[in-house]
């Protein structure tokens, strides 16, 4: 089945960012808007639930810290115990506040460089990726608004035509 996909491309993002307002205080849904930055306030506007990248932050994290200290337990107390400086390395908790930097870097790391696999797999930016922008130009300088339509395409290019949009598409997508 078929569905009729109506793009609207702007040259500005406070103008996409009311038009998005303008529309949706309509009762017209927006499915979705392109753009070559992060716009303030957007989230909102579109009615978008807040994201849980912060809980998968959180996770990360703490993943690299238990896997940073488990390492170090392992590798300074369990498989090499070695006496560093007059400290000897009998248990883990004699030596925590050493490991303190390292426990701290290894939670950074874990948690920085997952979530730009989460981020990127959740956008389906990754490399392979078959999801790709309507308009090349949204990744430049342009911003897009991607509206379904039911038979009301005519009310739909007149409301983004009175909202800034400087070209409107119609486009059929399987």
């Amino acid at each position: 089945m078929s569905k009729k996909v109506i793009y609207g491309v702007y040259d500005d993002d406070d103008v996409i960012l009311q038009a998005v307002k303008d529309i949706r205080a309509k009762g017209v849904h927006v499915d979705e808007v392109y753009s070559p930055f992060p716009i303030h306030g957007l989230d909102h506007a579109l009615g978008l639930k807040p994201s849980r990248l912060a809980i998968a932050s959180f996770i990360y994290g703490c993943i690299g810290l238990s896997l940073g200290v488990l390492m170090m337990w392992y590798m300074m107390i369990q498989d090499w115990p070695q006496i560093i400086g007059g400290k000897p390395n009998f248990s883990l908790l004699q030596n925590l506040p050493a490991f303190v930097p390292i426990a701290f870097e290894l939670t950074v790391f874990f948690a920085a460089h997952l979530m730009v696999i989460t981020y990127l797999m959740r956008c389906k930016l990754y490399p392979g990726s078959s999801e790709t922008s309507p308009d090349p130009r949204t990744t430049d300088d342009k911003f897009l608004m991607e509206i379904e339509a039911h038979g009301n395409e005519a009310d739909l290019i007149a409301l983004m035509k009175e909202t800034g949009a400087m070209e409107i598409k119609e486009e059929q997508i399987a």
